[in-house]
């Protein structure tokens, strides 16, 4: 078995180097790697579902989407991130345990007791502190995890999707019932980097046969091919997004407005913006401009733009907010008081 310590925390190049030794290396690998102020989504989710996109905005967070199934999670600089790249056979294939035991085993040591829950997490005292996934093909499994050492928990909630400020502020409470880090059972302070020591430690003396890995140049640039070709680019992180439709309808000075939106692969198959609000012309050459464009501030700034001008009583910018869902004055559809 291979142990490598990734020291970069860019995602897209962390979730390339994964993918470099699940494809193109026979050996057993043990990776620890982490990512700064990121939400990583699963393989089969609706990205734009699972972020709140105006806290990702205005906090320059990183969205990336990675190889394996299961939820969107946030990383920050206090969580650390393990995979097991082995052989799929039929101990490990989707046997979370298998690897989970590893983790279990290793906390013990510095007196933390961690235990499975009913599906692919791993909790101390009934909290989740570890999620996990796995990805399979060609005979190799991928299963890797996360390890909130300190993490701010209170951005874990606020970078993923919550609905409004009174659900966010709901859901940061809830977080902390269900949610805990590592340091808050230590039964003495230890530092990131003495833990991420310990982990290395006792990685490299439970696995017969194990040596540390260093990176190569050619390493570097194959998963900086990786990043280029896919985990850094929209379409994989966006464009891999089901099929799905938005309803939105709010209030604004020149009277109602109401958004029907459909979506395929993270492009607009279908724009209708409808209301009781007076134009200067005819919008329609505006929603028929957003036909296939990516689902992004950039891509319809212009067309949106155009929209707004012709409607009396509209800003652009609120626009903008509305057709992504961040707008003050958005209600619930089928009405109701607008929302401060």
């Amino acid at each position: 078995m291979l142990y490598v310590n990734v020291p970069t925390t860019d995602p897209a190049l962390n979730l390339a180097m994964e993918e470099h030794f699940f494809s193109d290396f026979d050996e057993d690998v043990f990776m620890l790697w982490q990512n700064d102020n990121t939400i990583v989504v699963g393989r089969y989710q609706d990205t734009m579902a699972e972020i709140n996109a105006d806290y990702v905005r205005a906090h320059q967070v990183h969205v990336v989407r990675r190889m394996s199934g299961g939820g969107a999670v946030y990383h920050d600089l206090g969580n650390v991130n393990f995979t097991f790249i082995t052989k799929a056979e039929e101990k490990t294939a989707l046997n979370f345990r298998h690897f989970e035991k590893t983790i279990i085993d290793m906390l013990a040591e510095i007196g933390v007791a961690a235990e499975y829950n009913s599906r692919n997490d791993i909790v101390i005292d009934g909290k989740k502190f570890s999620g996990n996934s796995q990805y399979i093909r060609h005979g190799r499994v991928l299963h890797h995890g996360t390890l909130m050492f300190d993490s701010d928990l209170d951005k874990v909630v606020q970078a993923l999707h919550v609905s409004d400020v009174k659900m966010r502020s709901k859901a940061i409470r809830s977080i902390h019932e269900r949610v805990t880090t590592v340091a808050e059972h230590l039964s003495a302070p230890l530092s990131l980097e003495a833990f991420k020591q310990m982990e290395k430690e006792f990685i490299l003396r439970s696995f017969s046969g194990i040596h540390e890995y260093a990176l190569t140049k050619q390493d570097w640039e194959t998963a900086e091919k990786l990043k280029k070709e896919r985990y850094g680019t929209w379409e994989w992180t966006y464009g891999k997004s089901p099929a799905c439709e938005i309803e939105r309808e709010a209030r604004f000075p020149g009277g109602t407005v109401q958004l029907r939106l459909a979506l395929d692969r993270g492009r607009i198959s279908s724009f209708l913006l409808q209301g009781d609000f007076f134009t200067s012309r005819d919008i329609e050459e505006d929603m028929q401009c957003m036909q296939e464009c990516r689902f992004t501030r950039d891509d319809l700034a212009e067309p949106l733009a155009s929209m707004a001008e012709a409607i009396a009583g509209m800003e652009r910018d609120w626009l903008q907010d509305f057709v992504f869902g961040e707008a003050r004055g958005v209600m619930p559809h089928g009405g109701g008081k607008e929302q401060g």
